[in-house]
This record gives structure tokens, sequence and C-alpha cells, in this order.
């Protein structure tokens, strides 16, 4: 049986307008629906996910290229990556579990070739036109009379059930 990939729908903005807002929202709301989603975030920022002072750090800061922290409710696998440039979302996407889901939302990642929904507040002064290229299938915004020149769903950025609704067609649009 072969692995289909595993559908990536980036959700794009300038900082401060409210990605991981909507997407604490969009989560749940997916998965009330039986929806299983995977989340990449990309962050401008050094990351640790592990805390010093715990045996997996100090093991980790010996030398270990990988670490793995396991637990009855979760597991999680840092690999040590230095001098190496960012890696592609095509391969990070490539590092979930195809079995146990069935999207996976990108957060930032903005100029990659993948479906997205740009999100949009008037209030940033931000222009909305500099973020819509040939990948975008949606704008999510709170100015409806936004204008847009390619022929896009605009969405109520407020209204989680109709962003949710258009992810779900989009979803089944993929796996046909």
């Amino acid at each position: 049986m072969i692995n289909k990939p595993i559908p990536l729908l980036g959700i794009v903005a300038y900082s401060g307008t409210g990605k991981t807002t909507l997407l604490k929202q969009l989560i749940p709301w997916l998965r009330q629906r039986g929806i299983r989603t995977g989340l990449i975030k990309h962050t401008h920022h050094d990351i640790d996910v592990d805390t010093p002072g715990k045996d997996s750090f100090e093991l980790r800061k010996a030398g270990a290229d990988q670490t793995m922290v396991a637990s009855n409710s979760r597991w999680a696998l840092m690999t040590e990556t230095p001098g190496h440039d960012d890696f592609s979302l095509e391969y990070l996407a490539t590092r979930f579990d195809s079995s146990n889901l069935d999207m996976i939302l990108v957060e930032g990642f903005k100029h990659e070739d993948i479906d997205k929904i740009v999100l949009h507040r008037k209030e940033t002064g931000k222009s909305l036109e500099s973020l819509i290229d040939i990948h975008v299938v949606a704008v999510a915004t709170n100015d409806l009379f936004a204008p847009v020149r390619q022929v896009i769903n605009i969405l109520n950025i407020n209204e989680v059930d109709k962003v949710g609704e258009f992810v779900v067609q989009w979803l089944e649009s993929q796996q046909n």
C-alpha cells in the first residue's frame, strides 16, 4: 500500500493578525468532526521544548544527536541540527505519522507552494494584496469588502464555523 502525502493547508498572515488564535479554535472544531489534524508552526526564534535540569535535557546537552522523551500520554523526538539551513516544509511534513492524520495545518511558511488561507485584519494596517499568490484558496478577514484581485473565497475571520466548513470542503477536494 502506498502512503499518500498528508494534505497541507497554510494559515498565513502578518504577525499580530491572529493566526494562533484562529488555530486554537479551528483545531478543536475540526477534531469534533473527526478530522485528525497535525500542525507545523514556523518560528524565527531558537526553540527548545525540553526543560533545563531534567535528565532528558542534560543527556541531550551531553551530545545525543536525537533524544526521545516518552510517557504513556505523549512522546517527543528532538533532533539536533546545528549548521543546517532551514528544513523544507515537504521534509518536515514527512516526519509526521500519516496513518494518524487527515491533514496538516501550517502556521507561517507564507511563501511555500501550498494551498493557503490568508488571514487579514483591517486594523493591522498591512497590505492584504502582498500576501495573495496563486496558492491562496481563501481570505479570512474582518474587512469583508477588502479588494482582492483574484476570485477567492472570502470568509469572516471571526466565524470559526464558516472557516471550519471551508477547511472541510477543501480537505474533501484533496481526497478526490
